[in-house]
């Protein structure tokens, strides 16, 4: 039935101000910016993977009303849309260090998880972004990390 996702979307608040967050800060690359007349359409990937694009989305018409958009916007600057995305590196410590010097919001230190390390990231506009180290097995991960989930969880995932 389905192939793929190609096309997620973040909901910011300033187009500009999302390039040079998304692009300046977090290293990811334009994959499309073009101004279609109801809306701008500018979306961004890792480099190297413009199959899977974040839409920076700004709130309003023709998607929702401009009232909606109001709640909209009143949502994300609370930081209540919960997660935008998950990010992967290859070394979250580094990956941490060399953001937070950089300027950008972390709101969680890199962490041991049964899955592999990451941290968290806010954007300007009160979106989440989590940054994942993965594990080569997860099935290794220390029994100390695994006390930290719950009993349900699943213990390869």
């Amino acid at each position: 039935m389905f192939t793929a996702i190609t096309h997620s979307s973040v909901f910011v608040l300033d187009q500009d101000e999302a390039l040079d967050f998304y692009v300046g800060k977090l290293g990811l690359e334009v994959v499309a910016d073009f101004d279609l007349g109801f809306m701008r359409w500018l979306t961004v990937c890792v480099p190297g993977h413009p199959d899977r694009e974040i839409l920076l989305e700004k709130a309003g018409p023709p998607a929702t009303s401009e009232e909606s958009a109001a709640q909209v916007r009143d949502l994300l600057t609370k930081g209540a849309l919960g997660l935008g995305f998950i990010l992967t590196t290859d070394d979250c410590r580094k990956t941490y260090e060399q953001l937070k010097a950089s300027g950008v919001e972390m709101t969680q230190e890199p962490i041991d998880q049964p899955y592999g390390i990451d941290c968290a990231v806010r954007d300007p506009f009160g979106n989440h972004i989590r940054i994942s180290q993965l594990a080569a097995d997860p099935a290794a991960v220390p029994d100390a990390v695994r006390e930290r989930w719950p009993a349900d969880a699943p213990a390869d995932h």
